[in-house]
């Protein structure tokens, strides 16, 4: 029982660099029972690995070779070979056969030149690895941030394992990460996808996503839970896709990345309709906030638009519910943009025309937006009577810019700020929170993904 423990254990941290406490205990253990023959064999798997005290185990272990029967000390092919060349060289020789005392010597001594060969190599392994392992500062588990340069070695250390190639060492040297960074999504998406590359891992990989899902990642950064629904509808296990985005959504009703996820999860698996019922369910959620809602619509609309081909179905989805959210930046700058992409010629450019300066004065005159956030949208119109305006355009260009950016004596009485307004609003009618909200942009957790600035210093937030 105590030696499966201890086989257990090498199992778990064996390969560690700093793994002799465990293999000082395992020693001991069999040097009570006084089992020679299991100490030279757990010598034997410690001298080949690279670690911090390697050299001792490797002292021991040549001691202890040299009254250990021939057949233990190395593969029976090796032996065979190693006699056959030490019985070779005896018979070049003219000054008779040797004793079996005298060949078995030189067998030892080929067998210890072999182990040799084995310590040099073990010896390069710990050096190449050293690099890395000084630079490791905390080996344990904890609640607090790590610096930059801590995230940079274990992404280093990482390329280096990975590049040797052994899957084993690669596997160990990922899971000793992960205690150290185990609030860090983007090392369990680096595990996940590089055993993913490794042939029939899928097993594996489901492991890493259920134990980064369950116990480590938490619920407020759903990134690693919504690759995860795409491994398992990847398996074909479409109802534990659909369940994991439910939980997620149980515990973050309205979370905008999540709800467009699972709907165009149904759209790829179900079809149009059944995505479209996810957006108007979440639409007709009392308890949801108009931004998420303005930003279901948005992806509504543009279903109907890109998916169904029906630009009128989706025009008319933005006309309906633009009353709704006029404090929406997401939701009028995909209108506008919705209506700058439409194909035009000369016979309708007109018309496009009349649609675009409609929603470009609803947000102007109608909308409940920062002034600045109104600028900003202002530049989609200036470019388009640029590039698509006709010979008067450039004076709709002009009276624009100097009433959005002119002094405040020639602005647009709308976008004046008299005393007791702030953001383009009487004060109090839309608060400085709400006008955040309202400013949101929505991206997908691949999307945010960056790399580690060079040279970066400080505390690296988790997310």
């Amino acid at each position: 029982m105590i030696r499966e423990l201890f086989e257990r254990g090498a199992t778990c941290v064996g390969l560690d660099f700093l793994a002799h406490p465990f293999w000082d205990k395992y020693l001991e253990f069999e040097d009570r029972l006084e089992a020679q023959d299991r100490i030279f064999a757990i010598l034997d798997r410690v001298v080949k690995i690279p670690m911090h005290q390697y050299a001792r185990y490797f002292e021991r272990f040549r001691q202890m070779a040299h009254t250990r029967p021939l057949m233990e000390l190395v593969p029976a092919e090796t032996l065979a070979q190693f006699r056959a060349e030490v019985e070779s060289d005896n018979n070049t020789f003219q000054s008779g056969p040797k004793g079996p005392l005298e060949i078995e010597r030189e067998v030892r001594t080929k067998i210890d030149n072999y182990h040799l060969e084995f310590f040099t190599r073990t010896q390069t392994e710990t050096t190449k690895r050293w690099t890395y392992e000084s630079e490791v500062k905390r080996p344990y588990f904890h609640v607090t941030e790590l610096d930059y340069p801590q995230l940079a070695n274990w992404r280093k250390y990482l390329d280096f394992e990975e590049a040797e190639g052994d899957y084993t060492r690669s596997v160990f040297l990922y899971e000793r990460c992960l205690v150290t960074c185990a609030f860090y999504d983007e090392f369990w998406f680096r595990y996940a996808r590089w055993m993913s590359a490794q042939e029939g891992k899928q097993e594996e990989v489901r492991n890493i996503y259920q134990r980064a899902s369950t116990l480590y990642v938490p619920i407020s950064r759903p990134g690693i839970r919504l690759q995860y629904a795409y491994f398992e509808e990847m398996s074909e296990r479409i109802d534990v896709a659909r369940d994991i985005h439910q939980a997620i959504l149980d515990r973050m009703p309205g979370h905008v990345e999540t709800v467009i996820s699972w709907s165009n999860l149904q759209r790829r698996q179900v079809g149009l309709e059944a995505a479209i019922e996810i957006y108007k369910a979440q639409i007709d959620m009392p308890s949801l906030d108009l931004f998420a809602k303005a930003a279901f619509v948005v992806e509504w609309a543009t279903l109907l638009w890109k998916v169904q081909g029906s630009v009128d179905e989706a025009r008319q989805v933005f006309q309906k519910n633009s009353q709704w959210y006029q404090q929406s930046r997401h939701f009028w700058a995909k209108y506008l943009e919705f209506e700058l992409a439409q194909p035009t010629s000369v016979e309708t450019e007109a018309e496009h025309y009349k649609r675009i300066k409609q929603i470009y004065t609803e947000i102007i005159q109608k909308s409940r937006m920062a002034l600045s956030t109104k600028k900003e949208l202002s530049n989609y119109y200036l470019t388009y009577l640029q590039d698509r305006g006709t010979k008067a355009a450039m004076k709709e260009f002009l009276d624009i810019d100097r009433e959005l950016n002119g002094p405040v004596s020639v602005q647009l009485a709308a976008n004046k700020l008299p005393k007791g307004v702030e953001n383009g609003h009487p004060a109090g009618e839309v608060d400085e929170a709400t006008l955040r909200k309202g400013e949101v942009h929505y991206s997908t957790y691949f999307q945010q993904h960056s790399e580690l600035p060079p040279n970066a210093q400080g505390l690296a937030a988790f997310h």
